[in-house]
């Protein structure tokens, strides 16, 4: 079936338009944060392990931006010793509704003004890999549903899950690994083991449990099983983008700043990574390459933009 798209009332864009002005300037209001005390608690965390040349770094990345926000810098780094380093985006981003509506000029975005988005993000996201010198070959795009990964993980296991966004129930995207496939957790289980049995990972970086979106600590506890199933569960290392109400404080750009740790995953053991002023600049244009975001959560992206990134070795205090 053809999707055609209805014209709007005169009225209704510059409606949107306004009502989306007041949520960006609510999202991007700025509140004070960091204290002496939690700039030197950051200080105090044991750095990571220094990258070695010829290890191989594997990124899993719920959405494409958040391997720029987490571990930009991380990432750099890690090329710049020798490494090298693989991202493997699993959704397109699709789902973000606010989003389409501001870059498709629609009120109620569905179906292809989704799908549109998702193959914009793809592209912002190749942009961003370029930036931070990840090669084209080491990116892989899965392209299962952005806000579905929950019911993939569960009910959808083995039958197909039709997103509501996008009224999808296969990867559509072009430059998919399995263009296709269908919306199952069979079936993304069967993508990811093959990215991981033809990297062949040293490390491999993904969202801990204490990340609050559902995709994210979803992800966590599929490449957690795949990871044991493989025998690399000492290869796992996380991270956080999505760690509490307001986190990280405060929003902008602050590069003089610490990333202190988010406030829904303090217990955990983190390791600070430094980030030089040349690592900073490098995240900060990946940062922009995400256009379609900033235009909307920038002040919130750019705040990941600090004197450090932060990984934990373990997703459990103590461990």
């Amino acid at each position: 079936m053809r999707l055609t798209r209805r014209p709007l009332p005169r009225w209704t864009l510059p409606a949107a338009l306004l009502a989306a002005l007041g949520l960006a300037a609510w999202i991007n209001e700025p509140i004070p944060g960091v204290t002496g005390r939690e700039a030197r608690a950051v200080a105090a965390l044991p750095p990571a392990p220094a990258f070695r040349s010829g290890q191989r770094v594997l990124l899993l990345s719920p959405h494409p931006d958040d391997e720029t926000l987490c571990c930009a810098g991380l990432l750099s780094q890690a090329r710049a010793a020798g490494a090298q380093v693989y991202v493997t985006w699993i959704t397109a981003g699709d789902g973000f509704e606010f989003d389409a509506a501001l870059t498709e000029r629609t009120l109620h975005p569905r179906g292809r003004a989704l799908r549109e988005l998702g193959e914009r993000r793809v592209q912002e996201a190749r942009a961003a890999a370029r930036v931070l010198g990840v090669p084209a070959d080491r990116q892989v795009f899965l392209g299962y549903p952005d806000g579905g990964l929950r019911a993939l993980n569960g009910r959808n296991y083995a039958r197909p899950y039709t997103s509501p966004r996008t009224g999808s129930s296969a990867v559509y995207l072009r430059e998919a690994q399995t263009p296709g496939a269908p919306f199952t957790g069979q079936a993304l289980d069967a993508d990811l083991e093959r990215v991981l049995r033809r990297v062949r990972p040293d490390m491999i970086l993904i969202p801990a449990h204490e990340d609050f979106h559902p995709d994210h600590h979803t992800l966590t506890l599929i490449a957690q099983r795949l990871a044991s199933r493989l025998g690399l569960t000492d290869r796992l290392r996380y991270w956080v983008v999505h760690g509490g109400l307001e986190w990280p404080l405060p929003k902008g750009l602050h590069t003089a700043l610490p990333l202190v740790p988010p406030p829904l995953a303090r217990a955990l053991p983190w390791q600070r990574v430094p980030l030089s002023a040349g690592d900073q600049q490098v995240k900060a244009q990946a940062v922009n390459a995400y256009r379609t975001q900033t235009e909307v959560l920038g002040r919130f992206m750019r705040a990941f933009v600090r004197r450090n990134e932060l990984l934990s070795p373990a997703d459990q205090p103590g461990r």
